[in-house]
């Protein structure tokens, strides 16, 4: 099965039933309406030439229309982080992927400020381009057989067609064009849902943005897979308006990332979540001080999970009845995760920590027209994640951090993520902090904390030494008001150290 095909046998089964609610414009749309909106899309999205189509568009209704549509006129959509340097994005994702047209949104640019470039076109403009002609054309489209309606919107039985083009973060090198098919996300859906129990009754907030595969997978996807309602809106840092949506709307369903959960934390009201059974944090470490918040003040377990997007995301997940904070869950049922010693590649026992490999039906097809890198990250069917972790007793991953985030000094492996723990728990709640490796001409590298306010150097390092080795310590302080982020939330460890260095090198 593929993507768009699934979505037209649920448009059919859940005919009236409301599938988007764009509080962006304050409507609703059913099932049926999302089916023919979708083929008026795919309309216009046939006349290009090109296979890829960049989609640079916010949570919308539009944009659903835009994706669901891109699939049906055959076509790859490619999609675009407008979160930050945007016209850097498009024109990487040309030059990466070679198209042309970009479906975005006047609105969007101008909150952005990016200029119109060539070949982009409007969903504004195909919106008040569509009259009852069109309107009925695609209604007739919609209740053809399903055979030959199926046929119309470019199914077939390949399984391993590209669904989507995405790019990784870019946190620590060029971003990567990740190709998934369509069995990729389908059985990354499949497997969630398993785990989560999801049906067609579960109602989700979609605010994660489409570009990111959390997002896709999750708030665009799975809903159209189950036939649930969504709700969607276009910043998921306006967390005033999100708290008052989920007051209003009573989701059961929301995935957000740490980031994003402490702008909503600090927001809601008692009894804002309460309409919530699934709380998942994902995309980043979830400090254990978020979740506490959360059950103080809201009486609600937020589960942490864990993903890449070369895995369409989802490796593992807490669960309400199987949960162990601090870990990042169980796997998923359909697929596997086994730890291999980063150095001599042996398989690890129980609460080894070694490099984090996975291997099932939702590893990509690979990085778009890049073979070497694919090779070097999928070995034997096995995707190498680039993180370090393992696996205890009872099953549970642990994820310690990137390989790329700890740091060799003085022959010894120090993990910089298990530094910003210690160190989060060391520091007022408001204080945001990170820590990078920076060359060292003695040790060849040593270890900057990067805090958001001035703080107590020595007692900081005098708490710190009691549970970390002095080699772990890091050896400056750099104050950074305003953390690099990515448009996931995520701190951009690679603009953070290059303004440390920076910093020191002035």
């Amino acid at each position: 099965m593929q993507l768009h095909e699934r979505f037209i046998y649920t448009a059919k089964a859940y005919y009236n039933k409301i599938a988007i609610i764009d509080r962006a414009v304050d409507k609703r749309f059913t099932y049926q309406q999302t089916l023919i909106a979708s083929l008026i899309f795919s309309r216009k999205i046939k006349r290009f030439k090109d296979r890829f189509i960049g989609i640079m568009l916010p949570n919308s209704s539009a944009a659903v229309f835009t994706v669901i549509g891109t699939l049906m006129a055959g076509k790859v959509p490619v999609m675009l982080n407008y979160s930050t340097k945007a016209e850097y994005n498009i024109r990487y994702a040309r030059e990466k992927c070679n198209f042309r047209p970009v479906v975005t949104s006047k609105k969007l640019l101008e909150r952005i400020n990016c200029p119109v470039l060539e070949d982009m076109v409007f969903v504004e403009d195909w919106l008040e381009e569509i009259d009852l002609k069109e309107k009925l054309i695609a209604v007739g489209i919609s209740k053809l057989p399903l055979k030959f309606l199926l046929t119309y919107c470019n199914v077939d039985e390949d399984q391993e067609r590209t669904s989507v083009i995405l790019f990784t973060s870019g946190s620590e090198k060029d971003p990567r064009a990740v190709e998934l098919s369509h069995k990729n996300i389908l059985s990354n859906i499949e497997g969630f849902s398993e785990m989560a129990k999801l049906t067609e009754k579960d109602v989700i907030m979609s605010i994660l943005p489409f570009f990111h595969v959390f997002g896709i997978t999750v708030n665009l996807w799975t809903p159209l897979y189950h036939g649930m309602t969504f709700i969607t809106y276009p910043t998921p840092l306006d967390y005033q308006k999100i708290c008052q949506i989920v007051k209003e709307e009573k989701p059961t369903v929301m995935a957000a990332t740490p980031s994003f959960w402490w702008g909503y934390l600090k927001k809601a009201e008692p009894g804002t979540f309460d309409s919530l059974r699934l709380m998942v944090s994902g995309a980043d470490k979830c400090p254990q001080s978020l979740r506490d918040a959360f059950w103080e003040k809201h009486g609600k377990l937020l589960l942490e999970g864990y993903g890449t997007t070369e895995t369409s995301p989802a490796i593992s997940a807490n669960m309400p009845e199987a949960n162990k904070p601090g870990s990042v869950g169980k796997p998923l049922p359909n697929l596997e995760v086994r730890i291999e010693n980063y150095e001599t590649g042996e398989i690890c026992g129980p609460n080894e920590i070694g490099r984090i490999l996975v291997r099932g039906p939702n590893v990509m097809k690979g990085y778009y027209n890049d073979l070497e890198e694919t090779s070097m990250r999928i070995r034997h069917g096995w995707y190498d994640t680039g993180d370090m972790g393992y696996l205890d007793e009872d099953g549970y991953l642990w994820h310690v951090g990137r390989l790329k985030r700890f740091v060799k000094i003085g022959g010894e492996m120090v993990s910089l993520v298990k530094v910003e723990e210690e160190l989060e728990k060391i520091l007022p709640k408001e204080v945001e902090c990170c820590v990078v490796e920076v060359p060292d001409e003695v040790k060849g590298a040593k270890i900057v904390a990067v805090v958001s306010q001035k703080v107590d150097e020595k007692d900081v390092l005098k708490k710190l030494a009691k549970v970390l080795p002095n080699l772990a310590l890091p050896k400056q302080f750099v104050v950074m008001e305003e953390l690099p982020k990515m448009g996931s939330g995520k701190i951009d460890f690679r603009r953070v150290q290059e303004l440390v260095i920076e910093k020191m090198t002035f």
